[in-house]
């Protein structure tokens, strides 16, 4: 793993959160893009060599619909930067730990992602991410 690359939050309304942590954080956001296969709504902003990632369901369903009604708002995952994720899917499969996605996908900001189960990392939803080669 090469760094943190973003940490994930799950909020419930995204114009109200983007202004919230750009004061927070002292900077803009700096892209909004939705993931409709996910059913998500995104936003970045830089810190230092990471980023924050807040994260908007689009619809009922989605992932951090299910989340904010089950946990609330907050800290939905941690991600990290790898170099090659298959590689690294293959690596810690290989060392037993739990992953949701046996195989990368395409997610928001120009990244493969898959994520392994909290169930694996102590509680915490951990996110890969390679940057997509274009």
């Amino acid at each position: 793993m090469n760094k943190i690359e973003h940490i994930g939050i799950a909020i419930k309304n995204m114009d109200e959160a983007i202004k919230n942590y750009e004061i927070l954080l002292g900077t803009k956001c700096y892209k909004v893009e939705e993931v409709a296969s996910e059913g998500v709504k995104t936003a970045f902003f830089k810190v230092g060599e990471s980023k924050i990632e807040l994260l908007e369901a689009t619809n009922p369903e989605s992932p951090i619909a299910k989340f904010i009604l089950k946990r609330g708002t907050g800290m939905h995952h941690i991600a990290f930067d790898v170099t090659d994720i298959s590689k690294e899917i293959e690596r810690l499969e290989k060392e037993g730990y739990q992953l949701i996605q046996s195989s990368p996908k395409n997610g928001a900001d120009n990244k493969l992602i898959a994520f392994l189960h909290p169930k694996s990392t102590e509680g915490v939803l951990v996110e890969l991410c390679q940057e997509r080669v274009q």
